[in-house]
């Protein structure tokens, strides 16, 4: 899992591909929870999350939102 800090590196290209694999490897975690083979439940949480994070990125990006300050 990145950190803010690794993020606000990203374009907004990277941050799309970054989410395109993201929900790729989620979907894949489905898969494996659905036939029993998943080994680490707790790693659906981690991937939810980091999509999530990762939508916010893009969408402060679009905003046009200066996502290199940081908050107090």
């Amino acid at each position: 899992m990145k950190s803010r800090e690794e993020y606000t590196k990203f374009s907004l290209e990277d941050l799309k591909d970054k989410l395109a694999e993201t929900q790729e490897e989620y979907d894949n975690l489905l898969i494996q929870k659905a036939t029993h083979q998943l080994t680490n439940p707790l790693r659906l949480r981690f991937v939810r999350r980091e999509i999530a994070r990762v939508k916010t990125f893009i969408h402060q990006h679009e905003l046009g939102i200066n996502i290199n300050t940081e908050k107090a």
